[in-house]
């Protein structure tokens, strides 16, 4: 009887320090993310699970599951840099996790001129490389434009406007300062800074991560992940480690 409590008892002690040393490694170094929504294709895709590095910009409360009060502000903090395909938390209740492609730095001024987009007044250049692909935009397939854009920094990026050019033109948008501006790479299908009462400006210390690569895809549209009969038809093995740009 004796031996059994102690038995139990150190499987207990087992299992707490493995959630403990899961819950470190969760929150200071490296974070599993699931993709959702297809705002994000052709880059990422629903069903695509990635890897988030935690450090790579600081820790603030949202490093940390239910963002506890603990850190005041952010600490070793790091300037994101224009181009990177971030994690945050929407400023409506900083709560929900988003992952968009930062666009804005503070006291840039972006807006969308005739399908173009324009950073400071100066055209961010794209070449189109296909006009007759399709993606999807929820449950629907939607025909695109695909192109190439160039950031002021010389970072590159797929990204995709729909055929019929829904989104024509914007306001400015000033990006206040601590604060970034993102946007979705399927263009015409993405809720982001461009909706301010939703996400709008997101402030340096809702940053949660980097998104860094993609360890495991599968399309749940077609069927779910348990359904292990599936696994031929829906896993997609060309996906697996492959780096997120």
């Amino acid at each position: 009887m004796k031996m059994n409590k102690t038995f139990f008892i150190e499987n207990i002690k087992t299992i707490f320090y493995a959630l403990i040393i899961a819950l470190i490694i969760r929150s200071i170094l490296i974070q599993p993310f699931y993709i959702p929504s297809s705002s994000m294709e052709p880059n990422l895709l629903v069903g695509d699970r990635l890897f988030v590095t935690k450090y790579t910009y600081g820790y603030s409360k949202h490093s940390f599951p239910f963002s506890p009060p603990i850190i005041n502000g952010r600490i070793f903090s790091k300037k994101p840099n224009r181009g990177d395909v971030v994690v945050f938390k929407t400023p409506s209740d900083n709560r929900t996790d988003y992952i968009k492609r930062l666009i804005g730095l503070p006291g840039d001024v972006i807006q969308i001129n005739n399908g173009d987009l324009f950073i400071n007044s100066n055209q961010v250049l794209k070449s189109r490389i296909s006009t007759n692909d399709t993606i999807y935009c929820g449950n629907k397939v939607m025909p695109v434009n695909t192109f190439e854009e160039k950031l002021p920094n010389s970072i590159n990026h797929i990204s995709v406007y729909s055929s019929e050019y829904t989104m024509q033109n914007s306001d400015k948008f000033i990006v206040p300062d601590k604060h970034y501006f993102f946007l979705g790479d399927n263009r015409d299908c993405s809720k982001d800074s461009r909706f301010l009462s939703s996400v709008g400006y997101v402030h340096e210390n809702n940053l949660v991560g980097k998104a860094r690569f993609i360890f495991f895809s599968s399309d749940s549209r077609k069927a779910s992940i348990f359904k292990i009969w599936k696994w031929p038809e829906i896993i997609r093995l060309n996906r697996f480690f492959k780096k997120i740009n």
